[in-house]
């Protein structure tokens, strides 16, 4: 109804499909997947009264698919390398707080590898009393927590600091999703292994082709990271890290470290390439700012957003999703008229550490021109800053700015017409 993408188009495809497989007499035969159906669904004929006509059986040794209907899929931003690349979660059609697995964005800097647990191990060595080698058999036995945290990539909108560049809130702010994570406290690990007395700094190191590292300050390894294998209720899939991976609430999405084979305690960081030239933030003055971990408080409005198209003047339900690196959203503003005017919106859940909340707000739209925005506050007190507050701190990102860590108050324009469009304002 309100995206511009054509889903009736859709349906009229598999209503005309169906009707040719009926007149060849095989109306109820599942047919086959096609590049034709949606990712994670199988095409079926429709039955014109489903309460007339036997259903599929229950299968047995199935994994179960979506519907056939429910279309939206990850986008891959056009970077040159298809392995060196990321692809950005569907916000705008999400519902509630957790990300479907499969929906989940992802960040690779040397593809995805295909990883034996029978034959994955972690080391933790270094400054221990006793270096160990951890089998995933060893890794179950021990006591494991379940928690919901989001994981948002610190590029989150990289392209967004000089002008509106992404049309839909996808291209925006794709790079965050949120699940529930189950695995074992670190500190577990600390206390088997031991710690030396000056130990301050741990290096994760993944099993991927790229050999991706960060260092990460002990306070927060023993505070909360979380070694994981589980993610939704089920095992990690390969394209998060299956099968283990390091889980930092809070943190940029890079350190956690996917295929996790190696934790090196230290009493200083490292200083990786990962760490030193890239996962930086280049200020105005043309300093780097190093180790900036914690994700600010940021929240969007994902209905109505980017490219979507409002029918007429009446009642909406603004939506979107609201999340900080240091602990709870406490609350969420919403603006009809950018930004002169804020009005509480409703917390949809209880607000949890490190985790998305779904917030909404009542609108009934009169058709004239309206900019609509978000802004959040997190626990600490901090405020979610404007665009223009930020570059006043971090730069304009050119020739000297931040690439990263762009946590400001998106706006979308709504033009008397319904269509709703990326601006700053």
């Amino acid at each position: 109804m309100f995206p511009r993408r054509a889903i009736s188009s859709r349906r009229g495809f598999l209503f005309a499909a169906g009707s040719i497989v009926g007149v060849a007499g095989a109306s109820r035969i599942a047919r086959a997947e096609t590049p034709k159906a949606p990712p994670g669904a199988v095409l079926y004929d429709v039955p014109a009264d489903p309460t007339k006509e036997q259903g599929r059986p229950v299968a047995d040794g199935s994994y179960g698919t979506r519907s056939q209907f429910e279309t939206e899929v990850r986008m891959r931003y056009p970077t040159p390398n298809e392995n060196t690349s990321w692809s950005l979660t569907p916000l705008d059609k999400s519902l509630g707080n957790i990300t479907p697995s499969g929906l989940h964005f992802e960040r690779h800097h040397g593809g995805i590898p295909t990883i034996d647990p029978a034959k994955h191990n972690l080391l933790i060595h270094g400054m221990v009393d006793q270096p160990m080698t951890f089998s995933m058999a060893d890794i179950k036995r021990l006591p494991s927590v379940t928690r919901k945290h989001f994981i948002e990539c610190s590029g989150n909108g990289l392209t967004e600091w000089n002008k509106p560049t992404m049309k839909t809130v996808q291209g925006t702010h794709g790079l965050l999703s949120t699940s529930e994570w189950t695995g074992v406290q670190f500190a577990t690990f600390a206390r088997e292994t031991g710690l030396k007395v000056d130990a301050a700094w741990v290096l994760a190191e993944g099993a991927d082709a790229a050999v991706m590292t960060r260092s990460i300050p002990m306070e927060k390894m023993l505070k909360d990271a979380l070694i994981v294998y589980g993610q939704n209720g089920e095992a990690l899939r390969p394209e998060q890290g299956y099968p283990l991976r390091l889980l930092l609430p809070g943190y940029e999405g890079n350190t956690h470290i996917k295929w996790l084979r190696r934790l090196q305690v230290s009493d200083k960081p490292f200083m990786t390439r990962e760490e030193t030239s890239k996962y930086t933030d280049l200020l105005g003055n043309g300093k780097a700012r190093i180790f900036s971990l914690d994700m600010d408080a940021k929240s969007v409005i994902t209905f109505p957003s980017g490219d979507m198209k409002l029918p007429g003047p009446g009642f909406y339900d603004i939506t979107g999703l609201a999340w900080t690196g240091r602990g709870r959203i406490q609350s969420v503003d919403v603006s009809v008229d950018s930004g002169k005017t804020w009005y509480p919106a409703r917390l949809e859940s209880l607000a949890e550490p490190m985790c998305t909340v779904r917030f909404s707000f009542p609108w009934m739209w009169d058709g004239k021109t309206a900019v609509l925005q978000s802004r959040c506050t997190d626990e600490t007190g901090y405020v979610q800053p404007t665009l223009k507050q930020l570059i006043a701190i971090r730069g304009d990102n050119g020739p000297f700015g931040s690439i990263y860590h762009l946590n400001a108050i998106q706006s979308w324009a709504v033009s008397e017409a319904g269509d709703v469009t990326n601006v700053h304002a």
